[in-house]
């Protein structure tokens, strides 16, 4: 049973442990599907060093996460640790800058996270476009990725409103019927033969490769891409406030989806690239595993892939969908967004930010462009990663942190590599992927990204008054007779003296 908070927004219930965190968190490896066919055109073969080198990226970063997750247990992921080391305590002013920064952090990577349910849903509705030839006489590829999007939403909130636990089983078996094929598919074509060595060593830098501003702009933009997919496993660490023992579960969690991550992101676009060629996956950019499926186990494997990748999508958004809910639930626990959107359900799910959540893909479906909507999303989460580590920087330095008990801690000096990496999101990566959109998709992604993140400013203006009225309206009521005899309670009534 949640319990409820004086400020009208709930808390989260502690019921998972990391395993069940893991399972959650296994649909990360399958973001690499919408960018398998994308790092190979700008990096040919490369992208395979890309790939590997992004999780590493995500291995020093989801250090310094894994130290906060643990010094600040209830903080949700990297949306609460921000959020708790950048306000102000007792700021007595109008607006708390200082907050507005956490909360900014906080809403960006909750807008790097939700659009992955239209973004899949949209794939969804291609490959049942592809699979039943039929659904094309009379619906659109749009009109699926709607139905498609509406009834997978409906089924994850029916699901998950019976607690993160379910949510976590649901994981289990999601992960079974889509995980285990990929792997499969992976491994079959080295084991078999097929990946020819020559694709990927014949073909490791484009021809017209400089190392020039552009080149490089294009590299940080594609790492900006990369990590999109490649350290998103972090999300293991946004359910700090629902483990059972956060010391121990945060880090096993993370650690273990990281390792599965490596060699999944590495393996899978070597697969790829190693039987197809450069030019073969440039020829499927969008679904490259169907042909790699019909090469190695003929007609019958591509259907087996597309009814596996569906699953596997599945997955994907249902990590999604969890991780952006707790991430806007975080944001109304510390007063950064409305109240209303952190209310939880007896069993502590946040059933109204998935609502939220839900209706907004269905409006973002709208864009039909997978690529498009990924290059918006990058945005976010570059601004959110870069914006977190420097949270992770003054935990470790600010005296008012000095004292807190830290029951995983990262090597000593860790604060050095989170800056560098901190540095590395914001400006690097940030310029890289607003110039890289630049050149694929047009400036539409850019300015849907800075328009969104730009409309987390009146909404939290809004939210500070909202929480100023609360606290005026509570400083006004006078305390009941039963709440007479706790002078806990009667302070609280009364405000701060």
């Amino acid at each position: 049973m949640t319990e409820n908070r004086s400020d009208g927004v709930d808390d989260l219930e502690r019921s998972i442990d990391w395993k069940q965190g893991l399972a959650i968190a296994l649909g990360v490896p399958l973001l690499i599907l919408p960018s398998l066919g994308y790092l190979p055109m700008y990096l040919s073969a490369a992208a395979i060093l890309v790939w590997g080198l992004s999780v590493l990226q995500g291995f020093m970063q989801s250090t310094a996460y894994a130290e906060m997750a643990t010094t600040f247990p209830k903080a949700s992921g990297l949306p609460g640790f921000a959020q708790h080391i950048f306000r102000t305590g007792n700021y007595r002013g109008k607006y708390d800058r200082s907050k507005l920064l956490g909360g900014f952090s906080a809403w960006s990577y909750w807008f790097a996270w939700t659009p992955v349910l239209a973004i899949f849903s949209i794939l969804i509705g291609g490959y049942l476009h592809g699979l039943f030839p039929a659904l094309g006489e009379t619906l659109t590829e749009y009109q699926l990725a709607l139905i498609s999007g509406l009834v997978i939403f409906t089924v994850l909130f029916v699901v998950n409103w019976f607690g993160l636990k379910d949510g976590a089983k649901l994981g289990y078996i999601l992960a079974a019927f889509s995980l285990i094929p990929l792997v499969v598919l992976t491994v079959a074509p080295f084991a078999t033969g097929h990946v020819e060595m020559t694709n990927i060593i014949g073909n490791w830098i484009p021809a017209d490769w400089a190392w020039d501003m552009q080149h490089i702009l294009i590299l940080f933009g594609i790492f900006a891409i990369a990590q999109w997919s490649a350290c998103a496993w972090e999300t293991a660490a946004i359910y700090g406030p629902e483990y059972k023992n956060p010391a121990k579960d945060v880090s096993k969690a993370l650690f273990a989806c990281g390792i599965i991550c490596f060699f999944s992101f590495v393996l899978v676009q070597a697969a790829v690239i190693g039987v197809l060629g450069v030019d073969g996956v440039l020829a499927e950019p969008v679904s490259p595993l169907i042909p790699v499926a019909h090469a190695v186990f003929g007609e019958a494997g591509s259907m087996i892939t597309i009814i596996m990748l569906i699953a596997a999508m599945v997955l994907i958004i249902q990590t999604a969908y969890l991780g952006s809910s707790r991430a806007m639930h975080s944001m109304a626990v510390e007063g950064n967004l409305p109240r209303s959107l952190g209310k939880t359900n007896r069993q502590g799910t946040p059933f109204v930010a998935m609502l939220v959540i839900g209706a907004f893909n269905l409006v973002l479906i709208s864009m039909g462009n997978p690529a498009a909507i990924v290059a918006a999303s990058a945005i976010g989460y570059t601004c959110a990663n870069g914006i977190s580590l420097f949270a992770y920087v003054k935990a470790k330095t600010n005296p008012a942190f000095a004292d807190l008990e830290r029951p995983f801690k990262a090597p000593k000096g860790w604060k050095n590599v989170a800056m560098a990496f901190g540095l590395f999101n914001l400006p690097l990566c940030l310029v890289g992927v607003v110039y890289l959109n630049s050149l694929e998709v047009g400036w539409t992604s850019t300015w849907v990204g800075f328009v969104v993140l730009a409309l987390y400013i009146p909404i939290w203006i809004y939210s500070q008054h909202e929480t100023r009225r609360a606290k005026l309206e509570a400083a006004t009521t006078l305390p009941t007779e039963h709440d007479a005899a706790d002078p806990e309670k009667v302070l609280d009534a009364r405000g701060p003296q």
